[in-house]
């Protein structure tokens, strides 16, 4: 029995939730039945806390008795076994004679000459089994491999023994070590270490102040190890913590991992620890490094550390690997600070052909302010950077700014790590202490445009304050000479001030965004040019700037910079290319998820949030957005999150649910209108609109969806009325504003829309055919499903196909109208668009068919495909006609038809169309269009 179960103790031991499982079992069957079992694990890997689990999870009817290995004591005869029953000796009397005194020698209770072995382990179970004839007796037993030998030895015995008793024993042994305590055929359980995201877990737990990159860099070294991730933490200094101080290349141990992991170093030559200390510092792997900077006899003096299993050397490969990274840090540690630089001053001379690796040793090495090692550590920051490691940008950032002689030129580094951590890495929260630290250093730096750029992001990630992020902004590029700048910095005030001006949506702040973009055009970077026409104002995009920005995609293939390749994507966003960005955009979630790039990633998650809505992936896009909106809760970007949010609303509303449609609008109402976040308010009515649709309500319909673009009007800047076209015209038409409707499609037209993207091409068509005149529709709507990618776009293909069948229905060609209804029927419930679904379906049954299912059980009736392709055959297409429609092969269609003519009674095509005709009861719907 237990009194707290041990799964109810898995809050306390993080990762351990199988682990506890199988000594729940464990604890239940030892008061009844004796067994012994033993916990095998790394040094550090948390096998003491299992077993302390077990000890406060034992409940009153189990007696416990601890012992554990003392390294001092190992050589003191029978001192673990002493520990281990001396709690028990009230019950020798109840032993026989020869047993008694035999324990009680061993045991130093009694003089007298000491018993054999064999006796005094027989005495120790006779002991065991007459203390628990009172209640079931548990031994827990800790670090074996310190036991003193005839200890260990007799409590191999007692473990052998225990079935069919009330007694058990439950050990813990390290994994490799040698040990007196024999294991063979005893049951054991491996420990194993923590996977990332439990590491991560334990120290968020026990250090939440930790910043999440140091927190990646933990979980790295420690490699699961539980006690190496606290004490590496312990010994990180509140600086390093928080990432507002650079990380040393390797971590401090503290005197418990010391013990653990440099004993075996302590013992090894002087050269021999030279020639790993070298091996340590560098982070090539490569051996050929350590025979470089050691002597001739290099790869002697490597032997002594592979044979103490240390390190592990392949010949063929010429790596060395340390078979655990905390005996890096233990050779690290165990070396003197001068040494240490020593080392590191020989790394940089060897490394003199590789700037990057001989300016990090070169920084290691110095002890003084250097500005030509801080300014070739900020040329590798940013050479970083750009090979996709923002953590590691940050850090060699943040070195280059201890190390910068004037207060100016440190105050910018620690800026720029600042802007680096709030735009890519998720480190908001550090940006205030950053740039506390640069104002002191330089008290000149308010005006600069870089602090600019991180007070907009801290403004409009706490308050939302858009128009005081608009002011600072503008007022610090008003007052940027461009070649005081790098460009990097101007292309990141520039981009902020867009987003600013795209959330805020009123025409008065894109002014000086476009005066900012013709002062700085020949001084920003390609890509933000484009993305000054293409996100900005798509509509306005030419061939020209379109073609330039399927370029810069195309660069995306090989491409690692987290930034570049979310501002690639943000550049196609309103000019229906993000799916093209799809893989690289995957590439940086795959390095957010992994502690990278987490800012990055929720920008691209939420992205391919939407390339997943419109393609008709709901599920992914439902698990992309909800991830994404996670990620800001965890790291501070509220205003990241409204776009998943509305992505969410978008889907409630598609799929019929009103109540979570309305809780996620209102939200994004009352979160808006006081910030002056008017992009938000339109996501909100936009997705209010959409769920009107769905309803059957088209005058609701009509006034949000007109309230977020005005019909008939494509005015600069409004870069989200590409996307409610469709939306729009088919409300309007729905409520009875024709003339609206017309003048929005006359409006796209002249925009000339439709040569944007190949998906606003197929919106604009399915709209014209909406307004058309009944015949004309007919060819419109016929020429939109034949659109090259119209079957990407499933939703708005589902609404085309309900149009043209209501069409045809209300012209009588009601072969024709069953064909599309079928298909808008089958692709809204394959969406789940329950709502739509249930009025294509609706429409139609008053066509006189009522929809078959091949699984009612009647083999007379279609399947769903047959009905299709037999009224696609009525029509009087053929095999090869309906194949292309349906992307089937002519022998597919064959096959299905020759299904259908003895289902429908017929043989022969001609006959279809009577057979499908065949009256059949279902109420009339009502026709729209």
């Amino acid at each position: 029995m237990t009194d707290v179960p041990l799964n109810e103790q898995a809050h306390a031991l993080v990762g351990r939730h199988q682990a506890l499982e199988t000594l729940q079992r464990f604890v239940d069957s030892s008061a009844t039945a004796g067994q012994a079992l033993v916990l095998v694990g790394e040094p550090g890997v948390g096998k003491t806390a299992l077993l302390d689990a077990v000890a406060a999870g034992i409940g009153d009817r189990t007696r416990v008795v601890r012992a554990a290995g003392v390294e001092f004591e190992a050589d003191v005869s029978f001192a673990g076994l002493n520990q281990a029953l001396g709690p028990l000796v009230s019950h020798l009397p109840e032993l026989g004679d020869h047993h008694r005194i035999a324990l009680s020698v061993a045991l130093g209770l009694d003089d007298g000459a000491p018993g054999g072995q064999l006796v005094i382990a027989a005495a120790a179970l006779a002991l065991c089994h007459a203390a628990a004839s009172e209640r079931p007796l548990l031994m827990i037993i800790d670090d074996l491999f310190w036991l003193d030998r005839s200890s260990a030895r007799v409590l191999g015995f007692i473990a052998r023994r225990l079935s069919g008793t009330r007694v058990s024993l439950l050990a813990a042994l390290r994994t490799a070590e040698q040990s007196f305590f024999e294991q063979t055929g005893l049951p054991s359980l491996h420990v194993r270490p923590l996977d990332d995201a439990a590491a991560g877990e334990l120290v968020r737990r026990r250090f939440p102040d930790v910043a999440d990159e140091v927190r990646s860099r933990l979980v790295e070294e420690s490699q699961g190890i539980p006690l190496a991730l606290l004490e590496l933490a312990r010994e990180l200094t509140p600086s390093q913590q928080a990432a507002a101080e650079a990380l040393p290349p390797t971590l401090r141990l503290g005197r418990q991992l010391q013990a653990v992991f440099a004993a075996r170093v302590t013992t090894l030559t002087e050269q021999t620890r030279h020639v790993l200390l070298l091996a340590a510092l560098d982070s090539t792997g490569d051996v050929r490094v350590t025979r470089r900077g050691g002597t001739d006899r290099s790869q002697d003096d490597l032997g002594p550390a592979e044979r103490a299993r240390l390190v592990s050397v392949d010949v063929h490969s010429h790596r060395i690997a340390f078979t655990h990274p905390l005996i890096r840090s233990a050779v690290v540690s165990l070396a003197t600070e001068a040494e240490r630089r020593a080392a590191h001053q020989q790394l940089a001379e060897l490394f003199s052909d590789d700037p990057d690796l001989r300016v990090q040793h070169l920084a290691e090495a110095t002890t003084q302010p250097d500005d030509e090692v801080a300014t070739a550590l900020q040329d590798a920051a940013y050479r970083v950077l750009r090979r996709g490691d923002p953590v590691a940008a940050v850090s060699t950032l943040l070195r280059a700014a201890e190390l910068s002689t004037a207060g100016v030129d440190r105050a910018r580094r620690l800026t720029e790590a600042a802007w680096i951590g709030a735009d890519v890495t998720g480190a908001l929260r550090d940006v205030a202490d950053l740039l506390a630290r640069a104002r002191r250093a330089d008290p000149e730096l308010d005006g600069s445009l870089a602090t600019a750029v991180l007070a907009a992001f801290v403004l409009l990630n706490g308050d939302g304050d858009l128009d005081t992020a608009h002011r600072l902004l503008v007022a610090a590029l008003e007052t940027t000479e461009s070649r005081s700048v790098p460009r990097h910095v101007l292309d990141e005030a520039v981009h902020t001030l867009m987003l600013v001006c795209f959330v805020g949506d009123r025409p008065e702040l894109w002014a000086p965004f476009e005066a900012a973009v013709d002062r700085f055009r020949a001084e920003l970077s390609p890509l933000q040019v484009v993305a000054a026409t293409t996100f900005a104002d798509p509509q306005r995009s030419t061939p020209g700037t379109l073609s330039e920005l399927d370029q810069i995609i195309a660069g995306l293939h090989d491409e690692t910079d987290p930034v570049h390749i979310v501002r690639v994507a943000i550049a196609a966003n309103f000019v229906g290319r993000v799916v093209s960005c799809r893989t690289a955009l995957l590439r940086v979630i795959d390095d957010g998820r992994g502690g990278g790039a987490v800012a990055s990633a929720v920008t691209a998650l939420l992205m391919l949030t939407d390339d997943e809505f419109l393609r008709g992936r709901w599920v992914e896009a439902r698990r992309f957005a909800d991830e994404g909106i996670a990620l800001c809760a965890e790291h501070g970007y509220p205003l990241l999150a409204w776009p998943g949010r509305y992505a969410l609303a978008l889907l409630a509303a598609a799929t019929g649910d009103d109540v979570r449609c309305v809780e996620l609008t209102t939200e994004m109402v009352q979160w808006s209108t006081p910030r002056g976040a008017r992009i938000v308010s339109s996501y909100a009515r936009h997705a209010s609109g959409v769920a009107a649709l769905g309803r059957g309500d088209w005058d609701d319909a009509y006034t949000l969806l007109a309230s977020v673009n005005p019909p008939g009007a494509f005015g600069a800047r409004e870069a989200y009325a590409l996307w409610t076209v469709l939306d729009l015209v088919e409300a309007a038409v729905r409520s009875g504003h024709r003339r609206q409707a017309i003048q929005h499609v006359t409006a796209a037209l002249v925009a000339d829309l439709a040569a944007i993207s190949p998906r606003q091409a197929y919106l604009c068509a399915g709209a014209a055919a909406m307004i058309a005149d009944d015949r004309p529709s007919l060819d419109l709507f016929d020429r939109a499903s034949t659109m090259v990618g119209s079957v990407q776009w499933p939703f708005e293909r589902a609404r085309l196909e309900l149009a043209h069948g209501e069409r045809l229905r209300r012209l009588h060609s009601v072969t024709a109208a069953r064909v599309h209804l079928s298909t808008a029927v089958e692709l809204f419930e394959r969406l789940g668009a329950t709502p739509w679904a249930a009025r294509a379906l609706t429409e139609l049954r008053a066509t006189g068919q009522h929809r078959r299912s091949a699984a009612s059980g009647d083999p007379t009736e279609l399947t769903p495909q047959e009905e299709q392709i037999a009224q696609l055959a009525a029509t009087g297409m053929t095999n090869r006609q309906i194949g292309e429609r349906l992307f089937l092969s002519p022998r597919t269609v064959s096959a299905h038809l020759y299904r259908v003519f003895p289902k429908l009674g017929v043989s022969s095509r001609a006959a279809l169309r009577d057979a499908l005709d065949a009256p059949a009861r279902g109420p009339a719907a009502p026709t729209v269009i």
